[in-house]
């Protein structure tokens, strides 16, 4: 059986990797959305299991003892990671999953998925990633500082992505993921046909 495409999108902080992925899989039933499990606070709105998976630190700690995880981050003080199981199961099965991490756990994943599709969120500008972080209302001063300064070391890791998509307009920005997706699916297609 033809093994599935793995998509990854990465962006900093607040460019709005989540609102673009919700808008994606309401119109998309064939992609798998990976969840990953968290030890930070749920932010209003959020639900458990589908947002995020949301745990202890000590939790996480012992998944990560286990090999449970593909990749984990520790970032703004809470540590992320991409449950294995789930990610190998659809992969296995044909179907094509996508991930939403940030950059340090992309990095990982590079490592063990050489032909996975990478794909890079970026903000219009400095300002408006700046005013997105103020609108979630959930930074305190200090937590908004750092992830700015963050987000200025991350979009230098643009280079490093097979594709740099610029969140300016959430319809237009879901289009150009939508004809990613197609492009390295024809692509797949083509070269298994090739083999």
């Amino acid at each position: 059986m033809q093994r599935g495409l793995l998509f990854v999108l990465s962006g900093p902080s607040g460019v709005g990797k989540g609102t673009v992925l919700d808008h994606l899989m309401k119109d998309y039933n064939d992609i798998e959305y990976s969840v990953s499990a968290t030890t930070r606070k749920p932010r209003p709105g959020e639900k458990d299991g589908e947002d995020y998976f949301f745990i202890s630190e000590e939790m996480f700690k012992e998944m990560e003892e286990n090999n449970e995880f593909l990749e984990t981050a520790y970032v703004h003080q809470n540590y992320y990671g991409t449950p294995k199981k789930y990610v190998k199961r659809c992969l296995d099965r044909g179907e094509d999953i996508i991930l939403e991490i940030d950059i340090q756990g992309a990095k990982q994943i590079k490592e063990k998925f050489k032909d996975a599709v990478y794909i890079f969120l970026l903000p219009p500008n400095y300002e408006e990633l700046k005013n997105r972080l103020v609108k979630r209302d959930s930074e305190t001063e200090e937590s908004l500082k750092t992830r700015l300064k963050n987000a200025n070391q991350e979009i230098k890791e643009t280079d490093k992505y097979d594709y740099n998509v610029i969140n300016d307009d959430i319809d237009d920005t879901v289009m150009s993921i939508k004809e990613i997706i197609k492009k390295e699916r024809k692509k797949k297609g083509a070269s298994i046909k090739d083999e």
